[in-house]
């Protein structure tokens, strides 16, 4: 009897073990992805402005009054300079503002880490003052969960892609923004969007810190809008560095969880969506310029389904789903679209010289006296 105690004791210890390493790894976004690689840009010449990759057109709902230059600026894509730097409305001065921005940049190519990559550059401009602040670094758009595949020429025109569902099925059945899956590494490398997240075990990020002693947080964006601010630790070190947040709810005993079952379609499948960065300034300490660099934001999560395989479309028959991402996408589309195009009558309107014509002393000189 106390044999067939012990065996059962390590059958349940294998259970365990067998629980702790089924959760699902992704890189939920991978900044070295979003260079500016399309769109050359006419002041700069040999940089891009658009990341191909991420490349969305919202120009569908325009109207008839918008000209087709007009229509251009409603393209845009998840390249690291088009993200925005929102600050809390108390520190929201016309300079602080001016001054806070992200940046593409470049890791040396000898560097220890990371050499020669792309990751993300970020300034805030905080008050000097001595109170709270904080910052939110967000993408310009709200990423798209359900955006098909699509090809991008070098001008950031979009064409849908072809069906190469028997080529490689399971890279075709992620959508654009899910990026792409290594069969060797058994990783989801995304562009901002995974699915079939259930619980979330774990989030890191790979920051790269100057000593400055405020705190990152990073969130997340469920299927129905819901945002989650996981805070990552702060950044008060000097080099390139993981901060990991661990969910302290995580039921690790299968025995001890709250099993439920989830309707299938036509319900959205569970997924995680990268919501920004949330930088927090205490008012004890220095404020005026703080600058930092990320890599990646991995995730750790349960799976929501078993993706068991289904003999029937139901998709294509019903289009349930589908119809709900276009009312998403179209709402995106107004607000995303005016913006774009109020920015860029702004940007017409917008004096572009810094100094005055030099006055012609030989032409505003008085006449000579007549003789």
């Amino acid at each position: 009897m106390r044999r067939q105690a012990i065996v059962i004791a390590l059958a349940l210890v294998l259970v365990g073990a067998f629980t702790a390493v089924s959760a699902d790894e992704a890189v939920l976004i991978d900044f070295s992805n979003l260079k500016a690689d399309i769109v050359a840009d006419p002041v700069n010449q040999g940089k891009f402005l658009e990341n191909r990759a991420t490349m969305m057109d919202f120009s569908g709902n325009a109207g008839a009054s918008y000209t087709e230059e007009q229509k251009k600026q409603m393209r845009t894509s998840l390249a690291i300079s088009n993200w925005d730097v929102l600050l809390a409305s108390s520190s929201r001065t016309n300079l602080n503002q001016a001054l806070s921005l992200t940046a593409e940049a470049t890791v040396a190519s000898d560097a220890k880490q990371y050499g020669g990559k792309s990751v993300m550059g970020f300034r805030v401009h905080f008050p000097v003052s001595d109170y709270n602040s904080w910052a939110k670094i967000v993408p310009p758009f709200e990423i798209p969960a359900f955006e098909p595949k699509a090809t991008v020429d070098d001008n950031g025109v979009i064409t849908p892609a072809k069906d190469t569902q028997g080529s490689d099925p399971i890279n075709a059945r992620l959508t654009r923004f899910e990026g792409s899956y290594d069969a060797n590494s058994k990783i989801v490398t995304a562009l901002g969007i995974v699915k079939n997240v259930g619980v979330i075990k774990s989030v890191a990020v790979t920051v790269k810190g100057l000593n400055f002693p405020h705190g990152l947080t990073v969130a997340l964006i469920d299927a129905d809008g819901n945002e989650q601010d996981l805070f990552m630790g702060y950044l008060n070190f000097d080099g390139w560095k993981e901060l990991r947040w661990d969910n302290p709810a995580y039921v690790q005993d299968i025995r001890n969880r709250e099993l439920r079952v989830f309707p299938l379609y036509p319900k959205t499948t569970p997924l995680v969506k990268f919501g920004g960065f949330i930088v927090t300034r205490d008012a004890a300490n220095e404020g005026g310029d703080f600058v930092a660099y990320v890599k990646d934001v991995k995730v750790l999560y349960d799976k929501a389904v078993l993706e068991p395989v289904r003999d029937i479309d139901d998709e294509s028959i019903w289009g349930i789903v589908s119809k709900k991402e276009s009312e998403r996408k179209n709402i995106e589309s107004k607000r995303f679209g005016s913006e774009q195009v109020l920015r860029y009558l702004e940007k017409m309107k917008q004096e572009s010289k810094t100094d005055f014509t030099p006055t012609d002393t030989a032409a505003s000189a008085a006449p000579a006296a007549k003789k």
